[in-house]
């Protein structure tokens, strides 16, 4: 009766939550953390599931031929000499702001196993390995729970918060890389699965229901406290004092301004929803621009898979139709939030402070199949970074001239986690240690200094 009478009439999964975070802060011992002098606060990582095509985004060819550099052209940007896809007017804009990388390999086809050495910098073992799950000896940990276990909690929010849903399998099983790994559960960045673009948008966990308003909460806690002041002392040793200090922080959060309106992104003026597009991939940029001013260090924002996809042809997965789905479902939506996100951060003088990096698993065959579309390729694609430290209006690195393989600059997954985490201001060779006494350092590749 207690335990429905407290935050379980709610219908909250709060405290569950705060208790895994409860367990992380006990289980987070550092090995040997060294700062980098990186000037990054915060990070915001932007991940196209499923891997957009390098020849109609960020290394266009237009000397190639025809079955290569399809039918999308390319455009001129506000950095001189650097052409980008014609669908993208906004970021050409806010090329200024960016580092691109055009040489990055995994050498890997397959979504999981390549999105897990993307999310880890950790290659998998094996490689080419579709519908992969998590679990040994593939349970490195993602790169947010690295984060999370090397940054302090910003107040009542988790240092890293993952939205609006996990990355998943065709089959509906949930991809490796996304958890604390080896680091235990305990160390799992926050999944708040959400559709912030929806009408009826809300937090569960961050919710209540009708029947419940703040008042009456306000009653419920009140009448918890007075149960637990009568219960014997002895009674209250243990798993119930514990109990009872979660489920206070639980309604800390719950009545903490500051947290319930980081996730209130109705609260954003009428032009600001607008300017980032109301897809659902545009008002999660938008709520984690909301994140970061709250105190999160990491927002990791997936590209959302609707029940609406094509089969054939999900997300970024243009096995068919490419052209067409670049052109009226996915580039336009993209190019919307990811330069209003860098001109919001600008303009909130954040940036400066805030590392974006948009990144995927891979990226697409230089020639298209027959069903005119591009299937999976590891060997190169192209990322894009700024802020946080990170030198704008750059291009690092070189494809072929039919955008197949590394020509120069070529840059690994591990390049790319040691970078963030030195822009994070940990250094890459910080050292954490996992349950079993065990330090690791935090990433084996080179930072990419090219580009701070």
């Amino acid at each position: 009766m207690l335990r429905v009478g407290g935050l379980g009439a709610l219908g909250l999964s709060l405290p569950q939550l705060l208790a895994a975070r409860d367990a992380q802060a006990a289980s987070r011992v550092a090995g040997v953390v060294r700062p980098s002098g990186g000037k990054a606060r915060s990070c915001i990582v932007l991940f196209l599931m499923g891997g957009p095509p390098q020849h109609s985004t960020w290394d266009p060819k237009p000397e190639a031929p025809a079955e290569v550099k399809g039918e999308i052209g390319s455009i001129a940007t506000k950095v001189a000499g650097l052409q980008v896809g014609e669908l993208m007017p906004g970021l050409a804009a806010n090329a200024h702001r960016l580092a691109v990388l055009r040489a990055v390999s995994t050498r890997d086809n397959a979504h999981s196993s390549s999105g897990y050495y993307m999310l880890t910098g950790h290659p998998h073992l094996p490689m080419n390995a579709e519908n992969a799950n998590p679990g040994a000896p593939n349970n490195w940990p993602y790169l947010g729970a690295v984060v999370q276990q090397l940054t302090e909690n910003p107040g009542n929010l988790p240092s890293c918060v993952r939205l609006p849903m996990h990355i998943f399998n065709t089959d509906g099983s949930i991809w490796p890389g996304q958890d604390g790994g080896f680091l235990a559960r305990s160390s799992n960045p926050w999944l708040f699965r959400c559709e912030p673009a929806s009408a009826n948008y809300r937090i569960p966990e961050f919710s209540l229901p009708v029947e419940v308003p703040a008042d009456r909460l306000t009653g419920r806690h009140a009448l918890l406290r007075q149960f637990n002041r009568q219960l014997d002392a002895a009674q209250r040793l243990g798993a119930l004092e514990n109990y009872d200090g979660i489920t206070q922080r639980a309604f800390d959060l719950l009545s903490s301004p500051q947290a319930r309106q980081a996730f209130h992104i109705e609260l954003e003026s009428a032009e600001t929803r607008e300017r980032y597009g109301h897809s659902q991939f545009g008002q999660s940029c938008l709520l984690a621009r909301r994140l970061i001013e709250a105190g999160v260090h990491l927002v990791h924002v997936n590209w959302f898979r609707g029940p609406d996809e094509p089969s054939d042809a999900p997300c970024w997965d243009s096995h068919a139709r490419e052209t067409k789905r670049l052109k009226e479902v996915l580039i336009p939506p993209w190019d919307r939030a990811f330069s209003a996100l860098l001109e919001d951060l600008a303009e909130r003088s954040m940036l400066d402070e805030t590392l974006v990096v948009c990144m995927a698993e891979f990226g697409r065959t230089p020639r298209f199949n027959g069903n005119a579309g591009r299937d999976h390729w590891g060997p190169v694609f192209s990322i894009a970074l700024g802020g946080g430290g990170v030198q704008g209006g750059i291009v690092h690195g070189a494809s072929d001239r039919l955008g197949a393989y590394p020509k120069d600059g070529l840059v690994r997954p591990e390049d790319i986690t040691a970078t963030i985490f030195h822009c994070l201001g940990y250094s890459a060779d910080s050292t954490l240690r996992d349950p079993q006494g065990r330090d690791f350092a935090v990433s084996h590749g080179d930072i990419l200094h090219a580009i701070l």
